[in-house]
């Protein structure tokens, strides 16, 4: 089968393409970009893409698909057909599930569940210890073998040093990214939100910045002396975020994330008690979300990852300091990237492009993705940088509804999902 995606603005960071051109595949293969007075190859099917933005495929690094053991709040499949309806062609799932992921079998069970659902790629990450209790180490071997592209604990943080510098030893054997929830415990336990003026004004047990920011100099510093792959997950802080300016500076190899709702929202938020505004790391002040601002624009943050958390109406609606952490975001993550990066002049549609595809395929050596060069997965997001569109919770594809950002309307509009030469989305 061939398909011609014609017309449309090829921004593809990988190879330095930004312009117009023709985008030819073939069974499921990028065949090549193609001039935009060629004609069309016989027996290919065409795509007008006339004022849309053409780039490989989007992946999120960071997602909870709770599946196995929690499916009233998503499944593989809702979550996977979730995410091509936010523009993602792959995401890479959490090993929070019930059972955790610490072993080859269930590392083996997703990927099963997300082959049969036919939406998005969905690439397990293993946990680092198991059960992810902190005591023992994972087989990580075992399950990078059957198909694992990272390990992380996310959630439960590994809690001490010790642990962690061996677990950056094991998975370097391994070629695993290590990926952290940086969060002191001993000093978080118990907060429902960023510490600061607002938790006091409203009552509320903080979480103060410096937890994450201890944790995030620990693991630069036990990346440099293990010389493992480390990745900062959904980072928030202002001093997270200058560990991994200066490990970067030394030439480690530490990597960061950012969520969209860390860019959008302040600890100000929460101020009407919604549940949907209570998620970890907390919303942050002002100061911190300009931080992360900035780091986006200098390059230290190389990634945006929603951190996709479904959780059921029935506990989101328990009062504050009872319900769940997390919030759903793999619909809004486009949206509101052009909202606050593109549209304020912050970045442009080239950085926007490696943010979502090229740097995160390099981040968990995603072979073939984040790209269209010749011979890669034609995995293809497609973006109306104009249209505008309303954020309507109800019409979510996602099982679970736990979003603050209901009814907000953006302009920047994902109209195609393609994965493997396949269109498997289409706005309507």
């Amino acid at each position: 089968m061939k398909l011609l995606i014609a017309n449309g603005h090829v921004i593809d960071p990988s190879q330095g393409q930004n312009s117009g051109r023709n985008l030819l595949i073939e069974d499921g293969r990028v065949v090549g970009l193609l001039s935009q007075s060629e004609g069309v190859p016989e027996d290919a099917e065409v795509f007008d893409a006339t004022g849309l933005i053409v780039a490989p495929g989007f992946i999120d690094l960071h997602v909870h698909l709770r599946e196995p053991g929690q499916e009233y709040k998503e499944t593989i499949a809702t979550g996977a057909e979730a995410a091509v309806a936010g523009g993602f062609t792959s995401i890479c799932c959490m090993p929070n599930t019930k059972p955790i992921n610490d072993s080859a079998a269930i590392t083996k069970f997703i990927i099963e569940q997300a082959n049969r659902a036919g939406f998005a790629n969905v690439f397990p990450i293993g946990a680092i210890t198991k059960e992810s209790n902190g005591h023992e180490l994972a087989e990580m071997g075992e399950m990078k073998d059957a198909g694992i592209v990272a390990v992380s604990d996310d959630g439960r943080p590994v809690p001490n040093a010790g642990m962690m510098r061996r677990a950056m030893e094991y998975a370097r054997g391994f070629d695993l990214t290590v990926v952290d929830h940086c969060e002191d415990k001993s000093l978080s336990a118990g907060g429902v939100m960023h510490e600061g003026r607002m938790s006091l004004l409203l009552g509320l047990k903080g979480m103060p910045a410096l937890a994450e920011d201890i944790d995030a100099v620990r693991d630069c510093l036990l990346a440099e002396s293990t010389g493992a792959k480390v990745h900062i997950a959904h980072i928030s802080t202002k001093g997270a975020v200058e560990a991994v300016k200066r490990a970067k500076e030394k030439g480690l190899n530490v990597s960061s994330e950012v969520a969209p709702h860390h860019f959008a929202l302040t600890d100000e938020a929460v101020e009407g008690y919604d549940t949907n505004t209570k998620m970890s790391p907390p919303l942050r002040s002002r100061e911190h979300l300009e931080a992360v601002l900035e780091a986006i624009k200098d390059g230290t943050i190389g990634a945006i990852a929603t951190d996709h958390a479904p959780h059921h109406l029935d506990e989101k609606s328990l009062e504050y300091d009872h319900a769940p952490f997390g919030i759903t975001g793999l619909e809004t993550a486009i949206g509101l990237s052009f909202e606050k990066l593109i549209h304020t002049g912050l970045i442009d549609l080239n950085r926007l492009v490696e943010m979502y595809s090229t740097n995160p395929a390099k981040i968990f050596n995603l072979e073939n993705r984040g790209t269209l060069k010749k011979g890669a997965i034609a995995d293809v997001t497609i973006i109306d940088p104009e249209r505008e569109w309303t954020f309507d919770v109800t019409k979510s594809k996602s099982k679970s509804r736990n979003s603050p950002f209901n009814r907000w309307t953006f302009r920047g509009a994902v109209v195609a999902t393609i994965v493997g030469g396949q269109i498997v989305y289409r706005m309507v």
